[in-house]
């Protein structure tokens, strides 16, 4: 008997008589049956209908002469030889599924590890050697595509970890951005770029190689987003309602597509929600002695630094800087000076004047929250000009004021001494169009052509500024009034007090960062439709404001929160 064995080990002999049917179907787990009738059990009461009762554990034999052992050396005396574990093939062709449903069946193909498949001539490598077919990008890999990001719910100037995992390597793949604005509006950014070797794309890692921006840029799908094609002309993109976030939608595409073709290949996706407005910061509306404005105070009793923020000439409340502030500690008063309802009109006139804003000022000075001694004001634009008038009335004491892309003095006529202003309009004769009919305002700010009683005294300036412009600002003659500040200052023995930043590239709205410029958007409609120039290119104006935003709160913080 054992030279039996040891041969059957080594040679594969010719089948024994006993053994020479070729369509038996044993089930060697749960339902072991042999279709000549011979009906075994394997476990517990292992038996043979034929009177022969081997014992399969220990001392398993058959009464044919034969014993096998069926673990570890299986054989069957037949010359077939199969490994059941690792290795399991058959002499004969045929081709088992050795777990869960283990039968032979001539032309039956067994899926031996969840999808993992033989078919003729084909063997795949199923660990370390695991292949992927071009074709195929869903394969037999237990976990498919995956995309992820971190945070998911950030503040507006958080960055933000986005990842893909599980994908072929070196491998060309697209990752896009799509958000509606509050208007309903579609806006859309991607990238492309390619999976390293390990099936991983990593934006804090990797380079985009085309796309709507270039290199290792972790948040170019939110600062490069454009209005999506066929969208309404001249659009701003512009947070309406802060207690609301921007909800973006991350896709991973496979190929290097674009948008419109990326609609079938979409692999994985993710949301993320981006906010102005941090959990716990109170929001308040303010129509308090014709004062129109919002402030938001910071979870916590106080007392806090406060900023208050001026916008531009175009009017309207715009709160989501001083959300932000907000939710980086600063109690924050959004003002609103033109184009609002509540508001004295006509809505293109600013018929507001000087002890209006010393009136806000004072409000947010004033509040129990709120340390009065340091409080500093920010201006973008023409709330340059407005930031600088408020600094230098009297009863008005700025512990420190923030100056983005304005002017010095009103680049409007003015219609009395209190600084309210005439028309827009009538500063036309400066404005100069480009080919396409867009029309900048640049040429009202050169220092020359702004009105000579509205010039802010600068010499009576007693707290720091901050100065910021921008190399490429179509709307302001940024450069000249900047020079023009520093003159004054310096003259005055003052020049300590004044921060100066310069960004080339950068276009005038200078805003919170990893959001789209808009280097042209609608101005007015009525009487004329304009669309307005601001200058700027996507990836210099992105640094500017990623850069800038860092250096505005190291600024406040210096000089608002130091030794509070």
């Amino acid at each position: 008997m054992c030279c039996s064995l040891c041969l059957s080990l080594v040679v594969a002999p010719a089948y024994h008589t006993v053994m020479e049917e070729q369509t038996v179907q044993p089930k060697l787990k749960g339902e072991e049956t042999w279709d000549t009738g011979v009906q075994p059990k394997l476990k517990g009461e292992e038996t043979w209908d034929t009177g022969v009762q081997p014992k399969l554990k220990g001392e398993e034999t058959w009464d044919t002469g034969v014993q096998p052992k069926l673990k570890g050396e299986e054989t069957w005396d037949t010359g077939v030889q199969p490994k059941l574990k690792g290795e399991e093939t058959w002499d004969t062709g045929v081709q088992p599924k050795l777990k869960g449903e283990e039968t032979w069946d001539t032309g039956v193909q067994p899926k031996l590890k969840e999808e993992e498949t033989w078919d003729t001539g084909v063997q795949p490598k199923l660990k370390e050697e695991e292949t992927w077919d071009r074709r195929r990008w869903k394969s037999t890999e237990r976990r498919g595509p995956l995309l992820s990001a971190a945070p998911v719910r950030p503040l507006m100037d958080e960055q933000i970890s986005i990842t893909g995992r599980f994908l072929p390597p070196h491998c060309p793949v697209t990752l896009l951005a799509q958000m509606h604005s509050d208007e309903g509006d579609l806006w859309e950014a991607f990238g492309h770029y390619n999976t390293k070797a390990d099936g991983t794309v990593n934006l804090t890692r990797d380079h985009s190689v085309g796309g709507s921006y270039l290199g290792c840029e972790p948040m170019g799908l939110f600062w490069g987003l454009q209005p999506a094609p066929g969208a309404r002309e001249g659009l701003r993109l512009r947070k309406q309602n802060v207690e609301t976030p921007f909800v973006t939608l991350v896709s991973l595409l496979e190929g290097h597509v674009s948008p419109s073709e990326g609609r079938d290949t979409e692999l994985a996706a993710t949301a993320i929600e981006r906010w102005y407005l941090a959990p716990g910061v109170r929001r308040t509306e303010i129509r308090q002695d014709g004062i129109v404005a919002t402030l938001f105070l910071p979870p916590g009793p106080g007392p806090f630094a406060a900023m208050m923020d001026l916008w531009g000439f175009g009017g309207g409340l715009m709160e989501y800087r001083a959300a932000l502030f907000a939710s980086r500690g600063y109690a924050s008063l959004a003002l609103a000076y033109k184009g609002h309802k509540d508001l004295p009109g006509p809505r293109k006139l600013m018929n507001v004047g000087d002890s209006y804003f010393k009136s806000a000022f004072q409000l947010l000075q004033n509040h129990r929250q709120v340390c009065a001694d340091r409080v500093g004001i920010i201006g973008l634009s023409f709330g340059v000009y407005l930031t600088l008038r408020t600094a230098t009335q009297t009863g008005v004491n700025p512990a420190c004021l923030i100056c983005i892309n304005g002017p010095v003095g009103s680049s409007v006529e003015l219609s009395d001494a209190e600084g309210r202003t005439k028309a827009f309009e009538r500063t036309k004769k400066y404005w100069w169009y480009d080919n396409q009919g867009q029309v900048s305002f640049r040429d009202i700010a050169v220092p020359a052509h702004l009105d000579p009683e509205s010039k802010v005294k600068l010499e009576e300036i007693s707290c720091p500024v901050m100065y910021i412009l921008s190399e490429d600002d179509l709307s302001t003659s940024v450069i000249d009034n900047a020079h023009l500040m520093k003159e004054r200052l310096s003259a005055a023995g003052k020049s300590h007090l004044l921060t100066y930043l310069s960004y080339p590239g950068a276009g005038h709205l200078i805003e919170p960062p990893y959001t789209p410029n808009s280097r042209v958007s609608l101005w007015s409609v009525k009487p004329e439709k304009l669309l307005c120039l601001w200058g700027g290119h996507l990836a210099p104006h992105a640094a500017a404001q990623e850069d800038a935003w860092k250096k505005i709160l190291h600024f406040m913080e210096d000089q608002l929160v130091a030794g509070l």
